[in-house]
């Protein structure tokens, strides 16, 4: 793997210390700006605004341009964003900051992964575009909690400046380490647009909104679950959430590996095993030991998902693929309001703590279903070869 995925992680590993480190940090923000915490909360919901915004728009504006001087613009577009956040003099900027500061999210993760494919040989891919997401999934084992101690001991605004010094780390790096990637020949919003034609586009964007609703329909309410279903104390939630990001990082690298191998299988597999690790942790959340197996079991599964539906997106939209991908962490976000929405109704109706989780496993298989359906369609589907249509299997096409 070449070394331009390391300058890629390492904005990935930024991108996931800002979105998630903010929710930790939300009763030293919240107190250091005079509000409570639900109007601090709406920081997270003007990041996620930010990202469905920013991936379409700045995507469709910088189709055009040298795929590396976008990636450049888009850090630093990210760190200037954090330090307008380090910098806020009052709560209004701040989320303001926090809008600017998401737009570029979704549009790297579209061009670095896009970038991430081109930069290897047609069967590694999938791993390419897992190692760029490594330093997302680690964010989550040291970047998240290293910023919430921090802002715990210096304040929030030290966690943000820490952020954008690994942000000009990882420009620095894009720009010396990543090779120089023309744009695709007619690159351009029309172009970009015309992948949205494919059913399979929308069918695997489908597979995200509803599959992956299921792992943020558990991950929204984990912490509550661990403390008052399995006893955990309110100290040692961390170190469960961290277990929670060893399980990503590990799942992202299998994830890659299959898909490589078997795109569909991958796919589809990750998606049943999340479903089934869920609905496993409404039964294993009663104890401590088996709970924090389970999480490190649903983040394994949940994350596997990601680098094959990335791919996924990428070969169905392959002549235009920069924009489509960068929509994938649209659906990503949606997914994770619509997870957070079914799983507080359960929690509303009074069917208790573990019910978010049965909500998330039957998210995961309608994910499952669709993904399955658009496999068997893709398989129908047929095959150009000279001038006459051919069934895919006649060929031996590998889909």
């Amino acid at each position: 793997m070449p070394l331009a995925l390391v300058a890629l992680a390492i904005t990935a590993f930024a991108i996931g210390t800002t979105e998630f480190a903010a929710m930790g940090l939300l009763p030293q923000i919240a107190h250091s700006l005079d509000v409570s915490i639900p109007q601090a909360g709406w920081l997270i919901s003007t990041y996620a605004a930010g990202v469905v915004i920013g991936a379409p728009l700045l995507t469709a504006r910088t189709a055009g341009l040298p795929r590396k001087a976008v990636l450049v613009g888009l850090v630093a577009l990210f760190t200037a964003g954090n330090l307008l956040c380090a910098l806020a003099p009052n709560f209004a900027f701040l989320a303001a900051a926090r809008l600017i500061t998401g737009l570029p999210h979704g549009a790297f993760f579209g061009a670095g992964a896009v970038a991430a494919a081109e930069l290897v040989a047609p069967h590694q891919r999938a791993r390419a575009i897992s190692v760029m997401f490594s330093g997302l999934t680690v964010a989550n084992i040291v970047g998240v909690p290293a910023a919430t101690l921090l802002g715990q001991h210096l304040g929030w605004r030290a966690a943000m400046l820490v952020v954008v010094a690994i942000g000009l780390l990882g420009t620095v790096a894009i720009a010396r380490l990543v090779p120089q990637l023309p744009a695709h020949p007619g690159a351009g919003l029309r172009s970009e647009l015309s992948a949205f034609r494919s059913g399979q586009l929308w069918l695997a964007l489908a597979t995200v909104v509803f599959g992956c609703a299921g792992l943020f329909a558990c991950y929204s309410y984990i912490t509550p679950t661990l403390t008052e279903v399995a006893g955990f104390a309110d100290s040692s939630v961390t170190l469960v959430l961290a277990l929670f990001g060893v399980g990503m990082t590990i799942g992202n690298v299998i994830g890659g590996y299959a898909a490589d191998r078997a795109l569909r299988p991958a796919l589809c597999g990750a998606l049943l095993a999340m479903s089934g690790a869920l609905a496993l942790f409404a039964v294993t959340a009663h104890a401590r030991w088996s709970a924090a197996l389970t999480v490190v079991l649903i983040g394994m599964a949940g994350f596997a998902v990601v680098p094959t539906v990335q791919t996924l997106v990428i070969d169905k939209a392959r002549k235009a693929p920069t924009l489509a991908s960068a929509t994938v962490q649209g659906a990503f976000n949606v997914a994770n309001g619509q997870g957070a929405y079914f799983g507080g109704l359960a929690l509303s109706a009074g069917l208790g703590w573990t019910s978010p989780t049965l909500v998330g496993a039957g998210l995961a298989v309608i994910g499952f279903l669709i993904a399955v359906g658009s496999w068997i369609a893709d398989r129908r589907a047929p095959v150009v070869v000279g001038d006459q249509p051919v069934a895919a299997e006649q060929v031996g096409a590998t889909l």
